[in-house]
């Protein structure tokens, strides 16, 4: 049986970011990768993504992206290529193309046994590296039937790949919408199902609204408000980056629908919730540019007024009077892309640290089971745990706790010390 100290699973932004600060800890680790390093970004993702974040910001610190510009978005395969050289900048143990099958706790004597493809392995610790897009989620709610394709964002590649017809996409984050205006470009007929989402600008006044969420604080916050645990982000690096407009996109032609309700005798129904949530969405993006403002203001930037950047245009009439029923057939669709999200699975992680809906419970990434740690996740300690620069911050946090448990291990208590003998001086 092999053994080692810390067995990292997981070989992509988490599992490098957290072998690197273990190893400026001299921690001895070993991570395993199913498939290659960095595997989602080259074969889960469609063809023409990018990245959401300017490559000054979705980064680790040591290392730029080779090849892009600062203010520029890296396509999926240059990030990649990005956290692969990283790896082998600091020379990371990774080994490819072994996968966890079985993860439990030793009886009788420390640490945890491994089962993995490629035989046993014995670790003190364990640190579950896989991040959040693990299952692709697809609703319950249309059944297979001929004449309909059903992917989930995380199958499509690109716009060939579809049958002829018109498209519904159901979720309006950044996939969805992505997806949405891809195809729609491509000459589709598309629908988007659209729920609750935050809208911030590309960029205000000079400044990308990465770095507004940076000195505003908001990356730092530590806990999602109630009611907003799936909000998600829209907003696009496509094409240069640009400030999502879902009131632009039905002008150009897409049908905007509200939120995928139900399915019956070949009619999707909608909820009557467009309009609330294209305004939820404005008043977002609205609070960020006040609050831009207001940081401009109080510091004395020079930083130029940007007016334009409040105009919002009026309801376009499938907002002002939304579609709440589609006959799928009648509307030519013949593809359902679902960019629902993703839910995680740890079945292979036989341990105590899950709550009755399997989640893992955690205290920014230390478990329940001592001597098993989450990295990667969202909200793991912060807004930003889910980016490439905040996993950076989460792992070494991580990697302290886990040389700070090593030194507590290696403790000796000192040998006793024999007192010394008392001589009594004569009178």
């Amino acid at each position: 049986m092999e053994k080692t100290d810390t067995l990292v699973i997981g070989a992509g932004q988490a599992g490098i970011a957290l072998s690197e600060h273990l190893s400026q800890l001299d921690v001895p680790h070993l991570v395993l990768e199913r498939q290659r390093i960095a595997e989602r970004w080259r074969s889960e993702r469609w063809d023409s993504l990018v990245c959401n974040g300017p490559a000054w910001h979705d980064r680790f610190p040591g290392l730029a992206i080779a090849d892009v510009a600062a203010d520029a978005f890296a396509a999926k395969e240059q990030v990649a290529d990005y956290l692969e050289a990283y790896a082998r900048h600091f020379k990371a143990p990774i080994r490819t193309g072994v996968e966890v099958t079985r993860v439990t706790r030793n009886s009788g004597r420390p640490g945890f046994t491994v089962e993995t493809s490629a035989g046993l392995i014995e670790a003190q610790r364990v640190v579950a590296a896989t991040g959040p897009f693990q299952r692709p989620l697809i609703p319950a709610i249309l059944p297979e039937q001929p004449g309909i394709t059903q992917l989930h964002s995380a199958a499509y590649r690109n716009p060939q790949q579809l049958p002829a017809g018109a498209v519904l996409v159901v979720g309006a984050g950044s996939s969805g919408v992505q997806i949405a205006d891809e195809l729609h470009r491509a000459c589709k007929k598309v629908y988007l199902s659209v729920g609750p989402h935050d809208r911030p600008p590309r960029s205000y006044r000079q400044r990308d609204f990465c770095w507004w969420l940076g000195v505003l604080g908001q990356w730092d916050a530590q806990k999602v408000q109630p009611g907003r645990e799936h909000v998600t982000i829209a907003v696009s690096g496509a094409r240069g980056g640009h400030t999502v407009d879902f009131r632009r996109l039905a002008e150009q032609g897409v049908t905007l629908l509200g939120m995928t309700r139900d399915y019956a005798q070949g009619v999707m129904r909608f909820q009557p919730d467009l309009a609330a949530n294209i305004a939820a969405g404005d008043a977002n993006y609205l609070a960020l540019l006040d609050a831009a403002d207001a940081y401009i203001e109080r510091n004395g930037l020079d930083l130029p007024p940007e007016p334009q950047a409040r105009l919002i245009g009026p309801d376009p009439a499938c907002v002002s009077h939304p579609v709440l029923e589609l006959d799928l057939a009648a509307a030519g669709i013949t593809t359902v892309i679902w960019a629902t999200g993703f839910a995680v699975d740890y079945s292979w992680l036989q341990v105590d640290t899950f709550d009755d809906k399997g989640k893992p419970v955690h205290q920014r990434g230390i478990s329940a089971e001592p001597g098993v740690y989450f990295l990667g996740l969202p909200w793991l300690s912060r807004r930003g745990s889910s980016f490439i620069w905040g996993v950076w911050h989460d792992a070494k946090f991580i990697a302290d706790h886990i040389s700070t448990q090593r030194k507590y291990q290696a403790y000796h208590a000192p040998e006793p010390v024999a007192p010394a003998s008392t001589v009594t001086a004569p009178a």
